[in-house]
């Protein structure tokens, strides 16, 4: 199916070069053709279409194929062009022995001592020409389509994670909870209905925060303050709770239930008796807020799985580029959470997150300048090259279609790299964008 569907875009495009080349002929009184030899032209110049845009088709798509999205780097598409270069050359010799050596029975002596320049220089012309322009239409789809591509794969994975490890906590707190609530009926059955009572309340928050990937350090503190009174319920004074009276930044962001879940470990870990007070204090230290407490280990206790601290690193992972960091040093145990803020965040949300990360924006800004660059020197170099030849073959302006075509091709790559386009700009790719998402979704 591609081999008829790119031959027949072959003919197509071997019609319109010989339409082209007949007109410039027609207009410089340069055409002398009769039936027969209409024919015949006709004929030679599909076979030249044929022959070196199916070569070099094969060549892009083995490229493609091979280079896969590396294709337009800057090194890559100077390798792909000096390979359709040799390609076409290859196709031309083959085409030139086809029409001499076996049409016309020239010897292979005769065919050499009169092959000229000039025999292999106008189909060399219009081969690079049309490989430039589909090269710069195939590039400009490229970048539309990876974009589209790159946005839904990363929206994709970015909620899947979030999803993973949202969905992570609620059982996780839901069973510790219970597990609470389990030992106080045995232990003090009133403070198990206060108990309940207050945990309906922390559950609510719970659910409240579910679709959120942050909330303000201030909201965050006052639920710990409601979690550790649950906690209380059960150890009453074996707990010395301390949180800051005043935030430097209340509006600073951090991973809901992040708190609780590291209150919870060291109420897990950690020994609880009236004689053994667990000290839980949180401070505020360099941007980040400090959660710290008395290390003394259970005698029994299960291996930790990790599973809470692991979680939260990896959502602030998926936030930002400042860690978390776990200390545990003369008896303390320390995590200290970054305080978000946009001078902190890479994504304050998942459409920040999409956008990707600045510096690779940065560096991607920067091959496509430089691939412009190289592009349009290489057409400041052709452009009076066309025009010598021009003047070397005939009167009429003919350099003028190659110069143009390639010229709109520049304007085209300028307009992508830029940033400028009146038809698919921004809006457009934006729109097409949350289309995509939604029918995804």
């Amino acid at each position: 199916m591609f081999f008829f569907k790119e031959l027949g875009k072959a003919f197509f495009v071997g019609i319109l070069i010989f339409i082209v080349l007949g007109l410039i002929q027609y207009l410089t009184g340069n055409y002398t053709y009769d039936g027969k030899t209409l024919l015949l032209a006709f004929l030679y110049n599909q076979l030249y279409s044929v022959v070196l845009y199916m070569a070099n088709m094969y060549y892009i798509r083995y490229m493609q194929h091979h280079y896969k999205q590396e294709l337009f780097k800057t090194n890559v598409l100077l390798k792909a062009f000096a390979g359709g270069i040799l390609i076409t050359i290859l196709g031309l010799i083959f085409i030139r022995w086809i029409t001499e050596m076996i049409v016309k029975g020239e010897s292979f002596s005769e065919f050499i001592a009169g092959e000229q320049l000039q025999y292999y220089s106008t189909g060399f012309i219009i081969s690079m020409v049309i490989v430039s322009i589909f090269y710069g239409f195939h590039y400009y789809k490229y970048k539309q389509e990876t974009r589209v591509k790159e946005q839904k794969i990363i929206a994709k994975t970015a909620s899947a994670q979030f999803d993973a490890l949202k969905n992570q906590l609620d059982p996780h707190f839901l069973f510790n909870s219970l597990n609470v609530l389990t030992s106080l009926i045995e232990e003090n059955p009133e403070a198990a209905t206060r108990f309940t009572t207050s945990l309906s309340k922390v559950y609510r928050y719970v659910l409240e925060q579910k679709n959120k990937e942050l909330i303000t350090v201030e909201e965050e503190l006052k639920f710990a303050k409601l979690y550790m009174s649950l906690i209380k319920m059960r150890f009453e004074d074996s707990i010395v709770f301390t949180v800051p009276e005043q935030l430097s930044n209340p509006e600073a962001k951090v991973v809901p239930l992040s708190l609780q879940l590291l209150l919870e470990n060291a109420v897990k870990h950690n020994q609880v008796t009236p004689s053994r007070k667990l000290h839980i204090t949180i401070y505020e230290d360099r941007g980040s807020l400090v959660i710290k407490n008395n290390v003394q280990p259970k005698n029994v206790v299960k291996e930790s799985s990790g599973v809470g601290l692991e979680n939260i690193k990896q959502r602030y992972f998926l936030l930002t580029d400042r860690p978390v960091e776990v200390k545990q040093e003369k008896g303390e145990f320390k995590v200290a959470i970054p305080l978000l803020t946009k001078s902190t965040m890479t994504m304050q949300t998942q459409d920040m997150y999409i956008s990707g990360k600045r510096l690779e924006r940065a560096k991607k800004k920067v091959e496509e300048l430089k691939g412009f660059y190289i592009h349009f020197t290489i057409y400041l170099i052709m452009v009076p090259f066309f025009i010598y030849l021009n003047l070397r073959s005939t009167s009429f302006p003919w350099a003028l279609f190659p110069i143009g075509g390639w010229g709109f091709g520049v304007l085209g790559h300028a307009s992508e790299v830029f940033g400028w386009n009146p038809l698919f700009g921004k809006e457009w790719e934006e729109r097409k964008i949350r289309k995509f998402m939604d029918e995804d979704s």
